[in-house]
């Protein structure tokens, strides 16, 4: 884990929460939704088959750690968990909560619309919940 580096683009889109057993914890810079990132701290890991087994029990325990905090947000009816790793090849999991009529309900939130930048001050209180939350 010592020559991890997050992808740039990775770093652009979200701002760094937590480091978690394996994972970096990021919420992605988007008001519309939701959405946390778990990014494994692996180097050069793009795929869930590249980690070893200890390392995908540590990655799922996350996940489920993750979304069962996101099931608790006001509004949350669904979780949308997906690793596509198409443009950012870093092995990166969303994690995101979803509700009927949300901005890109019923499809999938990637490619549907502009993501809606948080404030400076509604990004750090979204970031000190997440690190309460996350204790």
């Amino acid at each position: 884990m010592n020559d991890f580096s997050l992808d740039p683009r990775l770093e652009q889109d979200s701002v760094f929460i937590a480091d978690g057993p394996l994972s970096q914890v990021r919420l992605m810079n988007d008001a519309r939704y939701p959405w946390l990132l778990l990014i494994p701290r692996v180097a050069n890991a793009s795929e869930w088959i590249e980690l070893d087994g200890g390392q995908q029990r540590l990655l799922l325990a996350e996940i489920n750690q993750i979304g069962a905090l996101l099931r608790n947000e006001p509004g949350v009816e669904k979780l949308n968990i997906g690793a596509l790793g198409n443009i950012v090849r870093q092995l990166h999991v969303h994690l995101v909560g979803r509700r009927d009529g949300d901005a890109a309900w019923p499809g999938p939130v990637w490619g549907n619309g502009s993501p809606q930048r948080f404030t400076l001050e509604h990004l750090q209180s979204n970031v000190d919940a997440w690190r309460q939350k996350l204790k």
